[in-house]
């Protein structure tokens, strides 16, 4: 893996679209459901398990959070989404903040979005997908926690998402992952190497 993940440390984070940080070449954004294991991903794919904060409360992340890898390059946690208990005007800053930044966010390389692998594409996550469409950035589909299938179906489910991925006609690179067991690590890893540091 390259060296460089394990360099991450936080930089900063923004309430509004305008404070997000200017001197930027490329970033990869995460994003997921609550509890879908989002910063438990960062937090194993960087080594450093303080760096994004993990709760069992869904929708800790409440900014757009920004991990410095090196000088114009950041790893990005998003807040979650879908049954975060929180207000309705909170919701409706969230969902705006997240529009604005997956539509206009000229920097954003690459969105990795993370789904429990028991419950791959919600609704939620098809709003998500929604307003991911709207920008320009590459998007990739972990299924998280899939030390809690077997094997036989945890390849299953991946099928199952892929295939309606597929008949949406939506062009998205797809892997399990498994924060507990390390599966799916390298093969993120890889991803980043490929968005992030072309």
């Amino acid at each position: 893996m390259n060296p460089l993940y394990r360099q991450a440390s936080y930089s900063g984070s923004a309430h509004q679209f305008s404070q997000l940080p200017e001197e930027v070449v490329r970033e990869v954004a995460f994003a997921g459901r609550s509890n879908a294991g989002k910063s438990s991903c960062i937090n194993t794919l960087t080594g450093n398990h303080k760096l994004a904060r993990t709760s069992r409360t869904p929708g800790r992340t409440q900014l757009i959070n920004h991990f410095l890898l090196k000088p114009g390059y950041y790893l990005v946690d998003l807040p979650g989404y879908g049954f975060a208990k929180v207000s309705k005007r909170q919701r409706n800053h969230w969902r705006r903040l997240l529009g604005d930044y997956l539509a206009y966010r000229r920097e954003l390389a690459c969105l990795v979005m993370l789904m429990d692998i028991r419950h791959p594409l919600t609704e939620n996550d098809w709003s998500l997908i929604e307003l991911q469409q709207q920008g320009n950035a590459q998007l990739h589909i972990v299924l998280t926690k899939s030390d809690k299938l077997s094997r036989n179906q945890a390849a299953q489910a991946l099928q199952r998402t892929q295939t309606e991925i597929g008949d949406a006609g939506l062009e998205v690179t797809l892997q399990t992952f498994s924060s507990l067991s390390g599966e799916g690590v390298d093969d993120l890893a890889g991803v980043l190497d490929e968005q992030l540091l072309p």
